[in-house]
């Protein structure tokens, strides 16, 4: 939470992550995009490298990047397009690329992520699965890199996270399921609160190191995030017909316009020295109670200082006793 303003843009939920970018460049900045060989990752690397960034996209199977890493090979741009292996539920993964990444990182986006997972499944470390992919991987990641960060001077964290944190507080009584009944979506909400409660936690702590953090929410996009979700409940969502197609409502985006925000928070000029705050469709957006009858802003929950310092030390313990 900020006393400051809140920030607006000229952009709109319909801009595209092209637009948010244009006439900005990137030339010489480095950065990483976890999950941006799919989805609005591969948008939200394009537009970057495109604006000139040298981008590494972060994920489990780098070949699933080969032809988004050909197309700058084989371009004219000012940017270029690498990949690496990553798998965030896997922390001897997370270990293996931070000791790989040499020199300053100037942004790194938080992107990949897994939703509603039907069945309760557990990592090494034995979190839930949704909970240490979203979050704990996001924030192992981040910490191994802290002083890549902190080299580039004014590098920031960008955390995409969803509508869905909004009826979700994290249960810290309960945060892996291990009492309580399994659900996919509070397992994902709270999931996505974590995200959120990441960058409050990262403004709080890096900010004297130059490093400002901000997490959003893309919208309504249909991607590969969506394969675990079964055709009766997108149908009870309104998103597929009785055929079995999917219905895309008027408030869905395009992949560009849904990577759009993630593009503003990680590489526009407007976001310079902004941390600590959650945007949605290019503004920031409004803290709220939050609830079940939440349709809109930031969930008070997620924004909450206690909670992430909380949430912090919780995934430290749950580190160092690996």
């Amino acid at each position: 939470m900020t006393a400051n303003p809140r920030l607006t843009t000229p952009f709109t939920a319909r801009s595209t992550a092209a637009e948010i970018l244009d006439g900005v460049d990137l030339t010489g900045r480095r950065m990483i995009v976890t999950g941006g060989a799919s989805g609005i990752g591969v948008e939200t690397t394009r537009a970057l490298a495109r604006a000139g960034a040298e981008v590494t996209i972060a994920t489990r199977d780098p070949r699933r990047a080969d032809a988004l890493v050909e197309e700058f090979a084989s371009q004219a741009t000012r940017g270029a397009v690498s990949a690496s292996a990553l798998d965030l539920a896997d922390l001897a993964s997370v270990d293996a690329f931070v000791a790989g990444w040499q020199g300053p990182l100037d942004v790194l986006v938080a992107n990949a992520g897994i939703m509603a997972i039907p069945t309760r499944q557990l990592t090494a470390q034995g979190w839930e699965l949704q909970l240490a992919t979203n979050y704990l991987g996001h924030f192992a990641l981040a910490r191994g890199l802290h002083d890549n960060l902190r080299a580039a001077r004014a590098a920031r964290v960008v955390v995409v996270s969803s509508g869905a944190h909004l009826a979700a507080p994290l249960d810290f009584d309960d945060p892996q399921f291990e009492r309580r009944p399994y659900d996919p979506w509070s397992a994902y909400g709270q999931s996505k609160t974590a995200e959120v409660l990441l960058a409050v936690g990262i403004s709080r702590r890096w900010a004297k190191d130059g490093i400002t953090a901000n997490a959003l929410n893309p919208g309504y996009i249909f991607t590969n995030l969506q394969r675990h979700i079964d055709d009766d409940t997108m149908r009870a969502m309104g998103a597929m017909d009785e055929a079995g197609n999917l219905v895309e409502a008027d408030y869905y985006k395009k992949p560009d316009q849904g990577a759009s925000t993630t593009v503003l928070l990680a590489g526009s000029p407007l976001l310079d020295g902004v941390s600590g705050r959650y945007f949605d469709d290019n503004q920031e957006a409004e803290v709220v109670p939050g609830g079940p009858d939440a349709t809109g802003g930031v969930a008070a929950h997620a924004m909450d200082p206690a909670a992430a310092d909380r949430l912090w030390a919780y995934a430290e313990e749950a580190l160092a006793s690996r």
